[in-house]
C-alpha cells in the first residue's frame, strides 16, 4: 500500500489526482502531517508526501530502522513539478515510484542513487538475495573497474559491465560459500525441496528436515524457491507452516503427476497412502532438474518413526527471450514496456539499423549481436540459443515484432525450455493510418507483396480475396528495385472491384524525420513513386476523402438513418 500525505490545499489537489489514478494502491492519510507520517511509516510499503523535503526529512528521521525495512518515501512539491526519491530508492522502491508518480502527475522524477544516475542495474534491485561486499562491488562497477562475473548456476541477469577477470567479483551461486573479500554473492532461486509428511507431522520436524538437508548438502536456504508436495498434503498444517516460515510458496501436484516421475527411491508406503510411489523426490523432480539430495527422513529425538521426508533438486535457470516491437521509428511511439525490456536484457539481437535506433537506451554491459538485412532466421536462432544459455535476451524488430517481423521465426525456433515474452509495438499500418486519417475504420487486411518467402501465386490469391470481400488493404513491401511489377498487378486486381476514384493513401517513413504522405486515387497512383519504405493503403467501396483525410466509415445503422 502507498500512503499519501499532504499539508496544504494545493498538495491535496495533487494528492487526490494520484489517489484517483491508483485507487487500489493508495490510502490517503488525513490530519496533522506529523501524525500522518508516523502512521503511514508503520503501515505502508511506500509513502508519497506532498510536503517539502526538509520537513519530511525531519519527520522520518526518528523512525528510520534500516534500508531493508524502511518504506520508500517520495516527496512531491505542491506544484507537482518534481517527484523526489528521498528514502529507500532501491530497497523501498522509491526510485521506480518517483518515475511512476512523474508519469501520472507530469512531474520530473528526481533520482540521485548513483547506479540509477548512470543507468547501471543496482545489485540490490535484481530481485535476488545478495550478500557480501555489495557496496564495494557496486562502487567498482560505477568507477569502471574490472569486475568479474562467476556464474556457477545459469540465471538470466540484466546487463552488467563485467569482465572475465577482475579485482572484484560478482558470484552467482546457490551453494553455501565462504565469501571472499571484494565479492558480492547473488542467490538465484534454483532449489526446490520436495516434502512428504504423515498426517499430523509437526511443522518443526518438517522445517528442521529441510534446513538440515540444505545445510548438509552445502546449499543456501536463500536460494530455495519453493516447497513441493502431493496435493493430498496441500492443507497439512505442518507442511503449510514450514513453507510459511521458510518464506516460500507451497506447490502441489496430483498423485498421477508424481507417479509418472522416475525416481531413484520409490516406496510402497506413499503408494498405499496417497497413490504415488514417491512424494518427496517426485515432487522435487516433476518439472525437471538435478537431484542434489536424495530422499531422506526426519530424525525424532523421542525415537519414534519419522513423520517427514525431503529431497532437494536444482532446477536450471530458464532463459528469457523478449521479442520486442520498436514501433515505426519515432521515439515517442516506442512503448514503456518495450523500453523496460530493452533495459532488462543482457543480450540484444537485431538488425543493425534497428539497433542504432535504440542504442542510447541500453544499459552499460549489454552485449549487442547485430547483423544486416536478410539474416532474419540467423538472428532468430541466435536469440533462442542465447536464451537457452540462461541469458535475458531482447530480439528486436520494427513496428510490431509479430507483424512481418522477428516473432514468427523466433517462436518457430523456440521450445518450452525458455520463457518467451511478446512486447507489442505500433505497426506501420497503424502509424500510416493515423497520418492519413481513419482508413482502417472498418474491416481491413495487411498483405506483403514481397515474394521472397511467399510465392506470387499465393499473394495474388490473397489480393483477389481481399478485393472480392471489399476489405481495405494495406500493402507492405510494395515495391523494390528488383520487384517493380507486383504493385501494379495488385492494384489492377483491386481496380476490377473498386471505382477509379477509390482513395489511396501513400505514406513513406511514417513517424520518422523524413516522413511524407499523400492522398491519391486508385487510378492516379503511380507505382514508380513507391519504395520499400512506403506503405500503401487502398480504401474499400465505402472509403471517402473528407477534408483531405482518408476515412472508412464504421457503417453503423444510425449513420444511415441520419444521412
Amino acid at each position: 500500500m502507498i500512503g499519501l500525505i499532504s499539508a496544504t490545499a494545493a498538495g491535496a489537489a495533487a494528492r487526490d489526482r494520484l489517489a484517483a489514478a491508483w485507487p487500489d494502491r493508495t490510502r490517503v492519510y488525513e490530519g496533522p502531517v506529523g501524525d500522518a507520517v508516523r502512521a503511514a511509516f508503520g503501515q505502508c510499503e511506500q509513502i508519497v508526501c506532498f510536503v517539502a523535503t526538509g520537513a519530511v526529512v525531519r519527520l522520518v528521521a526518528p523512525l528510520l530502522a534500516g534500508k531493508t525495512s524502511d518504506p520508500g518515501v517520495v516527496c512531491v512539491d505542491e506544484a507537482g513539478r518534481f517527484a523526489v526519491s528521498l528514502l529507500g530508492g532501491h530497497g523501498g522502491g522509491a526510485n521506480d515510484l518517483a518515475r511512476e508518480v512523474g508519469e501520472v502527475l507530469g512531474a520530473r522524477p528526481v533520482v540521485t542513487t548513483a547506479t540509477d544516475a548512470v543507468g547501471l542495474a543496482g545489485l540490490d534491485t535484481l530481485g535476488l538475495p545478495v550478500e557480501g561486499d555489495v557496496a564495494a562491488v557496486s562502487r567498482a562497477l560505477l568507477d569502471g573497474e574490472a569486475v568479474a562475473l562467476r556464474r556457477e548456476v545459469a540465471w538470466p541477469l540484466p546487463p552488467l559491465p563485467v569482465a572475465d577477470e577482475g579485482a572484484y567479483t560478482i558470484r552467482v551461486t546457490d551453494r553455501l560459500v565462504e565469501r571472499a573479500e571484494r565479492e558480492a554473492v547473488l542467490r538465484p532461486p534454483t532449489l526446490v525441496a520436495g516434502v512428504g509428511a504423515s498426517r499430523g507431522a509437526p511443522a518443526d520436524e518438517v522445517l528442521d528436515l529441510v534446513e538440515a538437508a540444505l545445510r548438509e548438502a552445502g546449499l543456501a536456504p536463500s536460494s530455495l524457491a519453493e516447497l513441493a508436495t502431493v496435493d493430498a498434503k496441500a492443507e497439512e498444517p505442518g507442511v503449510v507452516e514450514a513453507a510459511r516460515r521458510l518464506g516460500v510458496p507451497l506447490v502441489t501436484y496430483t498423485a498421477g503427476e508424481l507417479a509418472a516421475v522416475a525416481v531413484p527411491n520409490p516406496s510402497d508406503a506413499p503408494l498405499a497412502a496417497v497413490g504415488t510411489p514417491s512424494v518427496a523426490e517426485a515432487a522435487a523432480l516433476v518439472r525437471g532438474g538435478e537431484l542434489l539430495v536424495a530422499k531422506r527422513k526426519s530424525e525424532r529425538a523421542d525415537g519414534r518413526p519419522a513423520m517427514a521426508t525431503c529431497a532437494v533438486v536444482r532446477r536450471p535457470g530458464r532463459g528469457r527471450l523478449a521479442v520486442v516491437g520498436l514501433g515505426p521509428g519515432a521515439r515517442d511511439l516506442l512503448t514503456p514496456r518495450a523500453k523496460a525490456e530493452l533495459r532488462r536484457a543482457s543480450v540484444l539481437v537485431g538488425l543493425d539499423q534497428y539497433v542504432d535506433q535504440i542504442r542510447d537506451l541500453l544499459r552499460p554491459g549489454t552485449r549487442i549481436l547485430e547483423s544486416g538485412l536478410g539474416a532474419e532466421e540467423e538472428r532468430a536462432r541466435t536469440a533462442v540459443a542465447e536464451a537457452r544459455a540462461g541469458h535475458a535476451v531482447a530480439l528486436i524488430g520494427s513496428g510490431d515484432a509479430g507483424v512481418y517481423a522477428m516473432a514468427s521465426p523466433a517462436l518457430a525456433e523456440a521450445s518450452d525450455d525458455i520463457d518467451v515474452i511478446g512486447v507489442p509495438g505500433v505497426t506501420a499500418a497503424l502509424a500510416a493510418g493515423a497520418i492519413l486519417g481513419a482508413p482502417l475504420g472498418h474491416d481491413h487486411v495487411s498483405i506483403s507483396l514481397s515474394d521472397l518467402h511467399t510465392p506470387w501465386e499465393v499473394i495474388e490469391r490473397r489480393v483477389r480475396a481481399a478485393a472480392e470481400a471489399d476489405l481495405v488493404v494495406t500493402f507492405y513491401n510494395p515495391r523494390s528495385r528488383g520487384r517493380d511489377w507486383q504493385l501494379p498487378k495488385a492494384l489492377a486486381i483491386l481496380a476490377g472491384h473498386r471505382a477509379p476514384t477509390t482513395p489511396v493513401g501513400v505514406v513513406r517513413n511514417a513517424s520518422r524525420p523524413d516522413e511524407s504522405s499523400r492522398l491519391t486515387t486508385l487510378a492516379a497512383l503511380d507505382p514508380a513513386t513507391v519504395d520499400m519504405m512506403t506503405v500503401v493503403t487502398v480504401g474499400n467501396t465505402a472509403t471517402r476523402e473528407i477534408a483531405g483525410r482518408m476515412v472508412t466509415p464504421r457503417g453503423y445503422r444510425w449513420q444511415e438513418e441520419t444521412e
